[in-house]
């Protein structure tokens, strides 16, 4: 157990280096198949595949978890093929926010927690307004209400003077470090609301990360989100509807980013219904956007919650990512405790 506790603050440390974040990058590592036209300064990233990544390799407990999760999620998937897992109504999960603040402005307000669990709701329910702006070409593979919900049970607050949170330290999980200890991260969806979650090398620019579910029932299982993107009153555009959330809970709930594990892109979400893709799409791109993996030329699917666009832009999940998404919180399931 010593031994995975350290893997963790390790897999915290290698993460950093590739934090969800908003800062300006180097103009020259942009992937030259980005037709977004975006600035760098207005792109989201998403550190959690990386995060996953570097854990498996460097811990064997946590790679034989993931092996077995994607057979059992494999498994869940013929078995809903051949009629043997029959519809038995919608998994609600209780949510807890750990809110830790400096000043009075990042102490996010009740109204704005309710309006991230209402648009969690909406974005795994499919009656998300923007719903309807599911290309034609798309529609057949929409995976329409996920039959996932969210439950608030319960808001921590704790004023800290620190301005910021090291993502690799994972301090603010940690009551005898300044944050928030989880509450029973086997029964609930934790989730710590920071003013900065920094880099290794302390630089800010973070929206927030997330664990998958290999890490089910460590101290550390949950969602870490910038206070400026939480809900909708107040956010920061171009990410103030509440989708950073959306995203990262889909991490938790075993989705990886549409192009896979890493950012060279052309790898697999383990979805067959999602075209593969060559990394990440930013802003708001106009469909279709045609991009090439393998030399075979083929829209993408921008629209979806698992890509990078801004929040105004995505608005849907796959046939595919709701099988294992329902296949996670499954009796049998690694977050079964959530149901």
């Amino acid at each position: 157990m010593k031994k995975f506790l350290f893997g963790a603050l390790i897999l915290g440390f290698m993460s950093a280096c590739n934090s969800d974040n908003i800062s300006p990058q180097d103009e020259g590592s942009q992937n030259p198949n980005d037709l977004s036209g975006t600035p760098t300064a207005l792109r989201r990233a998403c550190p959690s595949d990386l995060i996953r990544q570097e854990s498996l390799k460097k811990n064997p407990q946590l790679k034989a978890r993931f092996d077995a999760l994607e057979q059992q999620t494999e498994n869940y998937s013929n078995a809903l093929k051949m009629g043997k897992v029959l519809a038995d109504g919608t998994v609600e999960i209780p949510v807890v926010f750990n809110v830790i603040y400096n000043t009075s402005a990042q102490n996010v307000s009740d109204a704005r927690i309710a309006e991230q669990i209402a648009v969690l709701n909406a974005d795994y329910g499919a009656t998300n307004s923007d719903v309807s702006k599911i290309p034609s070409a798309f529609q057949p593979a929409a995976a329409g209400d996920v039959k996932i919900r969210f439950k608030l049970v319960a808001t921590n607050r704790k004023q800290n003077s620190k301005t910021g949170w090291r993502s690799d330290l994972e301090q603010m999980k940690k009551a005898s470090t300044g944050g928030i200890d989880a509450t029973d991260v086997n029964k609930n969806m934790n989730i710590w609301v920071v003013n900065s979650i920094l880099d290794q090398n302390n630089q800010p620019g973070t929206l927030g990360y997330a664990y998958y579910p290999e890490n089910a029932g460590q101290w550390y299982d949950g969602l870490v989100i910038g206070y400026q993107y939480i809900g909708k009153t107040g956010a920061s555009a171009p990410f103030n509807l509440g989708r950073t959330v959306t995203h990262e809970v889909g991490h938790y709930l075993n989705l990886p980013h549409l192009w896979g594990s890493s950012d060279a892109g052309c790898q697999t979400d383990y979805s067959n219904d999602t075209p593969v893709s060559p990394g990440p799409n930013y802003g708001t791109p106009t469909y279709p956007l045609n991009r090439v993996c393998g030399g075979v030329s083929r829209s993408q699917m921008f629209m979806n919650y698992m890509d990078y666009v801004d929040d105004k832009a995505m608005f849907m999940f796959s046939a595919n990512q709701k099988t294992r998404m329902q296949a996670v919180v499954a009796a049998s399931g690694p977050r079964a405790g959530l149901r």
